[in-house]
């Protein structure tokens, strides 16, 4: 199968049949081989009876139901587990993505040989409370991930070498920076393309506030989890040998200025006089705990994760 369409999608009913037939239309005319995976994330709206509708007339559609919304991140995840294409492509379901883009996308992966080729939205028409924070979160993105080739790391338009969505795990916000977790499990070879957004057609944004500060903590977990996830003693091990000798360090100051103060005969002030005595104690304490904890990281860094395990309620 030359291409697996991932559309991720939440109370999105209008706008599915003008989609599904505008995917199947642009792969008649390049003659590809396909599937489209649609993942319904707890629609209210009557998107999953859309789905089966649209099933009955279009064999190439397949449909996964959540029982309850987990989020963009959850749907990816098991859209890609399901996907059985040589390349991938995902987007949106809201017609802001356009079906047009996949011979382009397809192309970069098949000919160009890249592992993922990310969209990039040069004109939007989202409004300032989601192109200011989108802003923010690449700007930042870009410096943390040594990716700086990236102007938008979180377009929901991006195509896929099979292998890298094979390899990867999408869970909380972490949908933003799968650019970032796909470099982490060793495909580098990742590239941009300018892609069409267009205004949206039906329904409202999913937009909000609490995915900004979601987005931002999980930014700081890939950060730390791929620098550090195979190793996590070597950051817990180094920041508590940092403290515990700084505490050590000053008690034998303390120590040495008591005796300094003995051989001359001079009567010495009681360690717990000195607020550094209090402050060496707190510095011991946390490099030992910071030691235990990098310890019991290590003999949990290879356990399997049970985080992506979500009830699917029907599938077709």
């Amino acid at each position: 199968m030359d291409i697996s369409v991932v559309v991720p999608l939440y109370d999105e009913v209008e706008s599915l049949p003008e989609l599904t037939t505008w995917i199947s239309r642009v792969m008649a005319d390049n003659n590809y081989t396909y599937e489209i995976i649609l993942i319904d994330d707890g629609s209210k709206d009557g998107s999953w009876d859309m789905i089966v509708k649209l099933k009955e007339n279009n064999p190439f559609i397949q449909g996964i139901r959540f029982r309850r919304n987990y989020g963009k991140s959850a749907a990816l995840n098991t859209g890609f587990e399901a996907a059985r294409g040589n390349v991938i492509i995902t987007m949106d379901a809201d017609l802001q993505d356009s079906p047009d883009e996949i011979p382009a996308l397809y192309r970069r992966i098949a000919d160009d040989g890249y592992d993922l080729i990310s969209g990039w939205k040069a004109k939007r028409y989202d409004p300032l409370t989601k192109t200011i924070p989108t802003k923010l979160f690449n700007s930042a993105t870009r410096k943390m991930s040594g990716i700086p080739n990236l102007h938008d790391f979180n377009c929901g338009l991006k195509s896929y070498r099979k292998a890298v969505v094979k390899n990867i795990e999408v869970y909380g916000e972490m949908h933003r920076y799968i650019p970032v977790l796909a470099k982490w499990a060793g495909f580098t070879k990742i590239g941009e393309q300018i892609v069409e957004h267009r205004p949206r057609k039906y329904g409202k944004t999913k937009f909000g506030w609490s995915r900004f500060i979601n987005g931002f903590l999980d930014l700081l977990s890939i950060f730390f989890v791929g620098k550090f996830g195979k190793r996590p003693m070597h950051f817990f091990g180094m920041m508590g040998t940092l403290s515990f000798f700084t505490g050590i360090g000053l008690a034998i100051w303390l120590i040495a200025d008591k005796l300094i103060d003995l051989s001359h005969h001079v009567v010495p002030r009681q360690p717990t006089d000195n607020p550094l005595f209090y402050f060496a104690l707190v510095a011991i304490l946390l490099g030992s705990q910071l030691f235990l904890t990098g310890f019991v990281a290590e003999l949990v860094s290879r356990s399997a994760s049970e985080r992506n395990k979500y009830q699917i309620e029907d599938t077709i």
